[in-house]
């Protein structure tokens, strides 16, 4: 199906295909609503046939979610958005005609989506390796935030601008505050990362990314810090941390307390993590599942430059 085509008088900013790779999508209604809101921002927006499929706790069989990644990659429309996360495309990777995804990259593709998207972004970066094909965008979600309701909170201004700009080609950096101790750091690398859960799961599989100097981004939600304590230790403890340039940290939120932390909590995470770790860990970045997020690059080569505590990320 198809949402309306933007007025003339709206900037006509190219072809946005949404489609549902993981999880299932709970309610049409917030599809819907995302797709209007892309349709008046100036997209051309048209939605998969299987973006509603129902099987189990996924958004159609496995043959269903493939097919439709497979559809998207052969029209390469400007922008392939992911309705939602969840789970769903590991059990997709060995299937995943790889070349086809870098071709929709090459005719002009921005693959972007978070959370379960990252088995996506960074098996397309194992597999096609140092290559301008291999960029895929940590961004937005459809359903998750443009279809969010003004219950909810709606959509801020920083995610739909910096989307805006990213998949463009307007966006070139994007700046964060860091707590004090990082002034002066100066590192370049390639860009890559997203949600630590779905990354981690890929160590010593064909789709891990065997990226070294590079500049890691990671976030996760509804993890307790000791969960992500012990998957940082493992990327540690597997070589993948010290083989890089920094450690961006972004939005780890919806973990619940508990009485036994007894003073445990993010900063001490992190605190330990820099304890083992001789690679620069910085916080702050503003990506993950939180209500505000921008949009980066994956496999792209990158600046990291902190003068203060303000970090800036560069890249273009």
């Amino acid at each position: 199906m198809s949402a309306a085509t933007s007025p003339s008088s709206r900037p006509d900013l190219g072809e946005l295909h949404v489609y549902s790779p993981s999880g299932v999508v709970a309610q049409a209604a917030v599809l819907k609503r995302a797709a209007k809101r892309l349709g008046q921002a100036g997209y051309r927006v048209s939605i998969d046939e299987a973006a509603l499929a129902r099987h189990q706790r996924f958004a159609g069989d496995d043959d269903t979610r493939l097919a439709a990644l497979h559809r998207v990659a052969t029209a390469a429309p400007h922008v392939a958005l992911a309705s939602r996360g969840g789970y769903g495309l590991t059990r997709l990777l060995d299937r995943i005609d790889w070349t086809l995804i870098a071709q929709a990259v090459e005719r002009g593709t921005h693959w972007v989506g978070h959370s379960d998207q990252t088995a996506l972004q960074a098996g397309l970066l194992a597999h096609i390796g140092n290559s301008p094909n291999a960029v895929t965008w940590h961004g937005p979600l459809a359903c998750a935030d443009f279809g969010a309701s003004d219950a909810d909170g709606g959509l801020d201004e920083v995610t739909p601008d910096c989307f805006h700009e990213a998949v463009s080609g307007e966006l070139e950096a994007i700046g964060f505050r860091v707590p004090e101790g990082h002034d002066g750091l100066a590192v370049s690398g390639r860009l890559w990362g997203g949600n630590l859960c779905v990354l981690t799961s890929l160590l010593g599989t064909p789709h891990w990314p065997r990226v070294r100097g590079g500049i890691l981004f990671l976030e996760d939600v509804n993890e307790h810090p000791y969960r992500v304590e012990r998957m940082l230790l493992q990327l540690q403890q597997a070589g993948v941390l010290g083989a890089q340039k920094a450690i961006l940290l972004g939005d780890f939120s919806g973990w619940k307390k508990s009485p036994l932390d007894r003073g445990y909590n993010l900063k001490a995470m992190v605190e330990h993590l820099r304890s083992v770790c001789a690679v620069p860990v910085l916080t702050g970045l503003p990506v993950g599942h939180g209500r505000t997020k921008v949009t980066l690059p994956s496999g792209l080569k990158a600046d990291l430059v902190v003068q203060g505590r303000d970090a800036l990320v560069a890249w273009g």
